[in-house]
């Protein structure tokens, strides 16, 4: 029988998909409505989907034409600028705004802090000023006098879990461990280690790293009036979620869903932290109300650097095992990691390599510091915990002698990773990897070595129905608006619903116009863990497949032929006598009237091929043995993600990806003064983030795939590109030099110092 999510709804037909990928090809049978779209798979004839087409905003970016919230600047437009704490921890004693008051241009200064708060990190907000020009919010915030009373604080890890380390929340530093599911007891890891034929017991570290998204947060807010003169919030946002940000402001304002209107048509990068009404988008609308003129408060960099979010780090210490022919019989994870005042920091490991039979327990736990607030970042605990499990894998294929490709395969159950792997190799020359690290023509006898390594990632999100819906309007010119009110941080949405939705639909995609980042448009998802990419390409294929029925229906009569006799297919309405017109021609036969659908997501299918989507990385480096420069030569990036709408904003994820990825790998790195308790590095001066002479090859591959998890087939892409480049390099670096680096960014000095110590001239 098939098998659906769909419920409570009347199913009229059966179809047998063919999912999956060449060479691995099964068929799932779905059940849907009569009037529903087909569910896209491996035999599905598409006309633009899968190709090569240009970003419908890439014009409008490479002009300038296109409007960031930092570009926004209405009539009579004053600006807004926090005040934020000069102590990591104690509190408030007095806040006098009188001074920023009596500035020339100053029209509103507020105390944002409850003085019965304690101060938990350097960089909170204690007042906010407005002013009529930025210049004179410098000068206000400077004039704003707040008394302090300082107290003592902690900064790192291992300075919060000391025994006498000052208290940073209301409970102990450290929380209770959180111990993995299936957790066996110690005693059963010691005993299977006991017989293991090869073990590693080592510990790996990550560093806090900040988000640092193009943009910074910020927002511009105007009360006024709308036409029938009620009030009305209209709301410029640099945000991953317009309706979250409506929803907050309307809690925060006490006001109704249809005051508020948020405008987000292009948003500068968010990883994470940009979700909701955030500080900047209740205190721009605070002062709006009182002021009575637009507000524009936008973050400066330092700011987005203390107090906007960031990846947590990690301290993890790995025992494993393996029997003689690589299958892993014991893993054993101890993690500590800190959020800053947040207490959630984890690390995904061990992951992906998890074989039947395989004892394991990990202990989790999340470490109170004075720092600012973690949130989530592009893959949440994944590029921590692939750092260590992937150089785990590899440490214990080196000491079995086995290539850590083959040891990886005996463990791994994910179906597409064979052939991910294989076509891996041949693009990258993996024959010519060191048969041992540092010893090996690839490596040479010179003081620079080149090496090669290689590593998995995973994710699981095909996205969901949530009440997402899409409106087409279809005009007697032709043109074709498609319009849905989440917003596009950069990943190409608003060219992925557009193709969607045109390709079921069957018009030219030059007639397709796409309206994303308004509220007032029907409700679309919040942009983060890969989900608005499968949640909007099938919300597209249903609305397109709905407006083509809707359109037939109209036209049918104006053509004097049955509706059910006519199609759209590759630009033209045709009919089953033979007869054909042009898209514009039919669309002129509407006369005035347009056709206007809004169609609602339905919900996922059960059956599919793959629940989660993977990829691998393999990464080639120079390493100069005597600076400890790392110079990543080429990154090959495999990755599935369900089916391909687009293959040019495909492989820009994968490029950012990646990039991100080696930029985790060698440079970022958050500085935090023990003595101060605050950020040494506030900046993109010294918060080094990787440039254009950086950039390796990255060569880019799509692994083409039906998933028949949704009406597009479509799976996340945004996360799992991010996963795998920093343990590739790493595993590439030990290849190469024949010594491992494992603490992150893997920088000059921590590569000499590993050199040095494999020499026993570590002191």
């Amino acid at each position: 029988m098939a098998s659906n999510s769909r419920k409570n709804v009347a199913l009229d037909r059966e179809d047998v998909l063919k999912l999956g990928f060449a060479g691995n090809v099964v068929e799932k049978r779905v059940t849907r409505k009569d009037d529903e779209v087909r569910p896209w798979d491996l035999e599905t004839k598409f006309q633009y989907v899968g190709t090569r087409v240009p970003r419908f905003d890439g014009l409008a970016k490479a002009t300038g034409r296109a409007k960031y919230t930092y570009d926004v600047n209405l009539p009579g437009m004053l600006y807004a600028r926090f005040v934020r704490t000069t102590v990591a921890a104690g509190t408030v004693k007095e806040i006098d705004l009188s001074k920023a008051l009596a500035l020339p241009g100053v029209k509103a200064a507020e105390q944002v802090w409850d003085l019965k708060n304690p101060v938990r990190y350097a960089g909170q907000a204690v007042a906010v000023v407005c002013c009529e020009t930025s210049e004179q919010c410098d000068d206000a915030v400077r004039a704003v006098k707040v008394q302090y009373e300082r107290k003592p604080h902690v900064v790192t890890v291992e300075d919060a879990i000391k025994d006498d380390a000052p208290q940073v929340g209301n409970r102990k530093n450290a929380t209770e461990p959180q111990i993995g599911r299936n957790a066996v007891d110690v005693e059963e890891i010691d005993a299977a280690l006991k017989t293991a034929a090869a073990t590693v017991d080592v510990t790996y570290r990550t560093q806090v790293q900040t988000h640092t998204a193009l943009e910074t947060h910020g927002t511009v807010a105007h009360f006024t009036k709308d036409a029938t003169g009620a009030e009305k919030l209209y709301v410029w946002a640099s945000t991953q979620g317009t309706f979250t940000v409506r929803e907050g402001l309307c809690r925060a304002l006490k006001l109704e869903a249809n005051q508020v209107e948020v405008i987000s048509e292009f948003v500068g990068g968010g990883f994470g932290a940009k979700f909701g009404a955030d500080e900047t988008a209740i205190w721009a609308a605070r002062l709006s109300k009182k002021t009575g003129a637009p507000v524009k408060l936008m973050l400066t960099r330092k700011e987005e650097h203390l107090c906007t979010g960031n990846r947590p780090d990690s301290v993890q210490h790995v025992r494993a095992g393996c029997d003689k022919d690589g299958n892993l019989v014991a893993w054993h994870v101890r993690n500590w990691g800190t959020g800053g005042v947040v207490p959630n920091a984890g690390a995904r490991n061990p992951m992906i390599y998890t074989p039947r039979g395989m004892k394991t327990r990990k202990e989790e736990f999340a470490v109170l510091t004075n720092c600012g607030p973690q949130a989530a970042m592009r893959a949440p605990a994944h590029p921590q915990g692939a750092f260590a499990n992937e150089q785990v894998v590899d440490e214990l294929a080196e000491k079995l002698g086995m290539d850590p490709i083959a040891f990886r395969l005996k463990n791994d159950s994910y179906k597409q990773r064979p052939a991910q792997y294989e076509l891996g190799k041949k693009l990258i020359g993996w024959e010519r990897r060191n048969p041992k690290g540092g010893d090996g023509p690839l490596a040479g006898t010179g003081a620079r070595k080149r090496g090669l390594g290689v590593a998995a990632a995973t994710w699981g999100v095909n996205g969901g129905a949530d009440g997402t819906a899409v409106a087409i309007v279809i005009s007697p010119d032709g043109t074709v608006e498609v319009r849905n009110g989440c917003q596009d941080i950069g990943t190409g949405t608003r060219t992925l619903l557009g193709l969607t939705a045109g390709e079921a639909l069957g018009c030219p995609k030059e007639k397709i116009r796409v309206r994303l980042g308004h509220t007032t448009d029907p409700f679309g998802p919040a942009s983060g863990g890969s989900v608005t990419g499968p949640t909007l390409s099938a919300a597209g294929v249903e609305a397109g497949h709905a407006a083509k029925l809707a359109f037939l229906r109209k036209l049918g009569p104006k053509l004097g032929v049955e509706a059910s006799s006519l199609d759209v297919v590759a630009g033209k309405v045709t009919s089953k006598d033979g007869k054909s017109w042009s898209w514009d021609d039919a669309c002129r036969q509407l006369g005035v009237e347009s056709v206007e659908i809004t169609h609602t997501r339905g919900e996922n299918f059960d059956a599919g091929f793959q629940g989660t989507v993977g990829g691998v990385q393999l990464a080639e480096v120079e390493v100069d043995t005597e600076t400890g420069f790392v110079r990543v030569i080429k990154v090959v990036a495999i990755q599935d993600a369900g089916t391909v709408i687009n293959r040019l904003t495909f492989e820009s994820q994968v490029l950012g990806g990646v990039i991100q990825g080696i930029s985790y790998a060698l440079y970022e790195n958050r500085w935090m003064d023990r003595r101060s308790g605050f950020m040494l590095n506030p900046n993109i001066e010294s918060y080094k983030i990787a440039g254009a002479a950086d950039m390796p090859e990255i060569v880019t591959v799509a692994f083409d795939l039906a998933n028949g998890l949704n009406s597009a087939g479509v799976s996340g892409l945004g996360e799992p590109t991010v996963i795998p480049t920093a343990p590739a390099i790493a595993n590439a670096i030990a290849n190469a030099t024949g010594v491992r680096v494992r603490e992150l960014p893997m920088t000059p000095d921590r590569v000499l110092a590993a050199l040095a110590a494999a020499k026993g001239g570590a002191k």
